[in-house]
């Protein structure tokens, strides 16, 4: 058999220091993936443009300790988990894996079992509009807006949704609701960055 000659010999120690930058980059890009979902969305894509996670507002809530769990695992069409907790980490897995038609029925068994969790309407929302269905969307969000008018997150969330389908008289009534709650945290940032968005254009 073939043997390979021409493989560098390091010594103990080149090998620990390529361990240990390896252990540091998969942590770092962990980290900045995880920072990117949850603290700088980028701004909307046109609305001829396929959505995508990375198009998301501040408007995702994103469980930690997701990337402990497996994404290849088809979710059952019917889902008899009992606990929130795991269903929530399992619906973020497959938003951060962009599955979001399989992240839908999810989502959806979470409110089964807590049907007041605004966070889940809100992420609820979020999926179906990257699974196209707009109309759904909006309702959805609506709702959340309905049911928490000081939730922050859906209203940041239905004038994002709003916006990328092109009614921006409803979009900025949102987003100026979304700053009002909150102008100095990080969505209503994101709501005003929007509103300028809208201004330059």
């Amino acid at each position: 058999p073939a043997r390979f000659t021409h493989m560098p010999k390091l010594s103990p120690l080149q090998w620990l220091l390529a361990i240990a930058f390896l252990a540091f980059y998969g942590f770092a890009v962990f980290a900045v993936t995880r920072d990117y979902y949850i603290r700088h969305p980028v701004r909307p894509a046109s609305a001829h443009t396929a959505p995508d996670a990375g198009s998301a507002p501040a408007g995702h809530r994103t469980a930690g300790g997701v990337s402990a769990l497996d994404t290849t695992d088809a979710v059952p069409a019917v889902i008899t988990e009992s606990n929130p907790d795991l269903l929530r980490k399992r619906a973020d897995t497959l938003f951060i894996a962009r599955r979001y038609q399989e992240a839908i029925p999810v989502y959806r068994r979470i409110l089964e079992l807590a049907p007041a969790d605004l966070e889940t309407q809100n992420d609820l929302g979020l999926v179906l509009f990257y699974t196209g269905d707009k109309a759904g969307a909006l309702a959805q969000l609506r709702g959340v807006t309905a049911a928490g008018p000081e939730f922050q997150r859906g209203w940041l969330t239905l004038g994002f949704v709003t916006l990328e389908t092109g009614d921006r008289s409803k979009a900025r009534e949102a987003l100026e609701r979304a700053q009002q709650l909150g102008p100095d945290n990080p969505m209503g940032q994101e709501a005003a960055s929007l509103l300028k968005l809208m201004q330059d254009k």
